[in-house]
């Protein structure tokens, strides 16, 4: 597609700490900036030796340096504003964030785009997802005792990648400290749904709450040979009765197969510890900074899932959604997170140097029942009992290397990094019984409809490499000083899943008695001999897939002021990105069929990009931008493995059929910084996609399956304004003489819709048929993951002489499309509503220690998980549960 005219293209510089702000590199977020105005009449020479004398009067000396050097719609997060917060990761702060929503607790949402419009970075370099159904990390692995700072750009510039929709999140950790420092905390907390209360467990492994196997879930000899050598488990095939006999009898059963109930679900609990220091070597600076943490959590959920098959005439003839699927589940989570950051950095006159590690290891260990009916599969009058359990294990570490150099005018920037991340969910157990009236008890046969025992094993290794230079140099000599600055950036990531899901089968029908046993007595070694139990391979499409995409970028920017108060950059980005996946037919069950066909995605764009600053007063500006950007499909959204994905427990599989989006960006913004850390901002954006990827849904088999299509296009724009304003309270006594009280608001309204006509086209995916648009879309619906309406509001007191922070935070999302409604029913529905946190922070000295105590309160409105459909009248939960309201209290001592 060639580039649409652009009126004003849209280019940055770095979102750098004021010192850096001309340094070229691709991202690094500030740190935490001093916001307070310079003396009024204070003039920044910014003239060096060699160059020329003169000197730009800054008119914005009111506006805060970080937002004033910045060239970008930007919104930074210090390390104060993610204390004040209370959250335990940058997930939940970043939801504090103008025009930002936080989906499932971990998938940052940009003026209401989903996770694959937001790019997120780490010291301004890629890092790898361990989720295999996203290329985006997910946030919550980013505990905030490791971060300096985030900054949130909205308008895109030259010097990002091209995968730009919504917005970048570049985060930034702590570097070479100021002064030594060493510091050990710890948190214990509780929820009214959860803790003390009745939960589901299984034994697993005696290492579980370390978020470590100790082998317990090690995949059997047997089964791994059998996938390495394509060789299906099944009688008459490669494998004689005994073999499969022997290879069934080698898997661990009773703990990984048996949940029991605990009445009394323990607290939760963290423990961190950070420190850092720093010396004097000759004319440099060196120093170090480590932190680690360590976390138990759980979390019980406990509601409706239900489905309807479709529409049917309802009283008053009408038509409604019946629940053909009914079912009340319960379900407990445990979740252990160890995280550790070391970086080690030097400063030497204008250069700096960091080398920073990061590593991640976020595991969850999961029972579930679901008790109700089945109308599709097995008949309304049948009581249903299903079980599951799972471990989940997410891992990931990010390894780099950063050098700023300034000589001068010129400045270098180089950068390197390799990260991995993995995912292994070994024995996701499932157990499905039916209750008999004969035997008045639930069965088990391993045959009949809505009896079965299933195992699945699933495992992601993902490798990320990548690199840039950056090469900037300032003219002083002409009418006014421009900076011209040129880059290249590279990124490889080669990505490995599979998944492989087996079926327990008995050859002959087993007795009644066997039928009633729990499931380890069922799948013990005894009736596998006795009764012929054995494994059998479930023919999927694609158990296993090999992705690669590679990119490689140029840039070129030029910056001037072309007067006083006003900055103008443009720039063009060149990048070309080869993407290929390729499924594995492992067993060869589907030879020759479509469901194989590997995806080969190789296109260059051109993205220019461009942004205009106009400061016209000591503490207003104006910015207006426009670029051209690109979203390209995820690795897990073009590959047609199944994947069942526990969060919205659904089964989902991809389309290698997908294309790349295009997008045009326009947006424009006013500020207004009215007194020190107070401020007004008012801002619109407009958004034109072109064949956007969105999520659309299906019942099969009476199994809710969820996949993804190209729409024809798609439109979004809103607008959003931020006020931040203090009071001083010296006058109300001695007791108030240090205090402020502050207010700080944002609200962002975003209309979205996709445009479809008769005419247009779209691949469904696996059979790659083209079929019309019209039957998948419908046009004037908004994109899934988008709320109309996103509002924060925090107020409270602070204290400028020492640590006292009393503040309430209440965060609003309207309804948002989950998922588009199977077979021409109403869409799947998400209600995040209203919620609303308070969290107290003191210092305190205690013994010559310097103590800080918080103590949180979380989600005080009991606001429900909803998500729904509505025809008429009628209400289908499709998976509503319980969140219930947490109090947690934590203190860190300085030694």
């Amino acid at each position: 597609m060639t580039t649409k005219p652009l009126t004003i293209l849209l280019a940055t510089t770095m979102l750098a700490a004021p010192a850096l702000a001309q340094q070229p590199a691709p991202a690094p977020a500030p740190a935490p900036a001093d916001t307070a105005a310079p003396p009024a009449e204070e003039e920044i020479d910014i003239s060096a030796p060699g160059g020329s004398n003169s000197e730009i009067v800054v008119i914005g000396r009111r506006i805060p340096n970080t937002v004033r050097l910045s060239r970008e719609v930007v919104s930074v997060l210090s390390s104060a504003d993610i204390a004040r917060s209370g959250e335990g990761d940058i997930a939940g702060a970043l939801k504090r964030v103008t025009g930002l929503s936080v989906v499932g607790g971990r998938y940052v949402y940009v003026r209401g785009l989903g996770e694959r419009y937001s790019l997120a970075l780490l010291n301004g370099l890629p890092i790898p997802s361990p989720d295999p159904l996203r290329r985006v990390v997910p946030l919550d692995l980013f505990p905030t005792s490791v971060l300096a700072s985030s900054v949130v750009q909205k308008s895109y510039s030259a010097n990002f990648p091209g995968e730009f929709g919504g917005g970048v999140i570049n985060l930034t950790t702590k570097a070479v400290p100021k002064e030594a420092f060493f510091t050990v905390g710890g948190s214990i907390g509780a929820n009214t749904v959860t803790t003390g209360q009745l939960g589901y467990v299984y034994a697993g492994g005696k290492k579980d709450w370390t978020g470590f196997d100790d082998g317990t879930r090690r995949l059997p000899t047997g089964i791994r040979a059998s996938q390495d050598a394509g060789t299906a488990l099944a009688v008459g095939g490669n494998y004689s009765l005994r073999q499969l006999q022997d290879i069934t009898a080698t898997l661990t059963n009773a703990e990984t197969n048996v949940i029991f109930s605990n009445d009394n679900i323990p607290v939760n609990w963290s423990a961190n510890m950070s420190g850092g220091r720093a010396w004097d070597v000759g004319d440099a600076r060196v120093g170090f900074v480590f932190a680690a943490g360590f976390s138990n959590d759980w979390q019980t959920k406990a509601g409706k899932q239900q489905l309807s098959g479709g529409a049917a005439v309802g009283p008053g003839g009408t038509l409604q959604l019946n629940p053909d699927q009914d079912f009340d589940f319960a379900a407990t989570e445990f979740r252990s997170v160890l995280n550790g950051l070391f970086s080690v950095g030097a400063e030497f006159g204008d250069h700096k140097i960091r080398f920073s590690n990061v590593y991640v290891n976020d595991t969850i260990k999961e029972a579930r029942i679901q008790s109700g009916t089945d109308d599709i599969n097995v008949g309304r009058d049948v009581l249903l009992q299903r079980n599951a359990t799972a471990l989940f294990r997410r891992q990931l570490i990010d390894t780099q290397l950063v050098g700023e150099f300034k000589f001068g005018d010129l400045t270098l920037d180089v950068r390197g990094t390799y990260a991995n991340s993995k995912r292994l969910a070994p024995y996701e157990r499932f157990n499905n019984y039916a209750f008999s009236a004969q035997f008045n008890d639930y069965v088990n046969d391993l045959r009949s409809p809505g009896q079965s025992s299933l195992v699945a094993f699933s495992r992601l290794n993902e490798d990320v490499w990548g690199g840039g230079i950056d090469l900037g140099y300032k003219f002083r000599n002409g009418p006014f000083p421009i900076r011209v600055t040129a880059g290249y950036a590279w990124s490889s990531a080669d990505r490995s899943s599979e998944r492989f899901d087996y079926r327990y089968q008995s050859n002959a029908a087993l007795p009644g008695a066997v039928t009633q046993q729990r499931p380890d007595f069922l799948l013990s070694d005894f009736n596998v001999y006795t009764y012929g139990i054995i494994l059998n391979t479930i023919s999927t499409v694609a158990p296993r897939y090999d992705a690669r995409m590679t990119v490689h970028a140029g840039y070129g920017q030029i910056e001037i002021e072309p007067a006083d108060g006003v900055q103008f950059v443009a720039g063009v980005r060149y990048e070309t990105g080869k993407q290929n996946v390729t499924p594995v037919d492992v067993f060869n069950a589907n030879p020759g069929s479509a469901f194989n066909t590997p995806t080969n995605i190789d296109k260059g764009y051109w993205l220019p990009a461009a942004t205009l600053t106009w400061n016209f007063a000591e503490d207003m500006q104006l910015r207006v931008a426009a670029s051209k950007t690109i979203a390209r499909p995820q690795f897990r959204e073009l590959a047609p493995q199944p994947y069942f994905d526990t969060e919205s427990d659904r089964l989902s599989f991809g389309n290698q059929f997908l294309t790349n989006s295009e997008l045009i960006n326009v947006e424009a913004r006013y500020e207004w910084y009215f007194g020190r850390d107070e401020r007004i901002a008012v801002g619109g954006f407009f958004k034109d996609i072109d064949k956007p990827i969105d999520a659309i849904a299906f019942v099969q088999g009476g199994t809710f399956q969820t996949t993804f299509a190209n729409a024809p296009n798609a439109r979004l724009y809103g607008a959003e304004i931020e006020v931040q304003k203090y009071f001083d309270l010296s006058g109300w006594g001695k007791l108030f003489e240090t205090r402020r009280f502050f207010v700080s608001a944002n609200y962002t309204w975003a209309n979205s819709e996709i445009r479809v006509k008769a005419g247009d086209t779209t691949r469904f995916p696996l059979s790659g048929e083209i079929v019309p648009a019209t039957d998948i879309f419908r046009n004037g619906l908004p994109l899934t993951g988008q709320s109309d309406h996103v509002a924060n509001l925090q107020f409270g007191f602070q204290d400028d002489e020492g640590l006292s922070e009393q503040t309430i935070l209440l965060n609003y999302a309207s309804n948002r499309v989950a998922f588009r409604g199977p077979s021409g029913q109403p869409d799947l529905v998400e209600k995040p509503g209203i919620r609303l946190d308070v969290v107290i922070r003191q210092g305190i000295t205690l013994f010559g220690r310097e103590i800080e105590a918080k103590l949180e309160a979380r989600n005080l409105t009991n606001t429900r998980y909803q998500e729904f459909q509505r025809l008429n009248a009628s209400r289908i939960d499709t998976n509503t549960f319980a969140l219930g309201r947490t109090i947690q209290a934590s203190a860190s001592v300085k030694f």
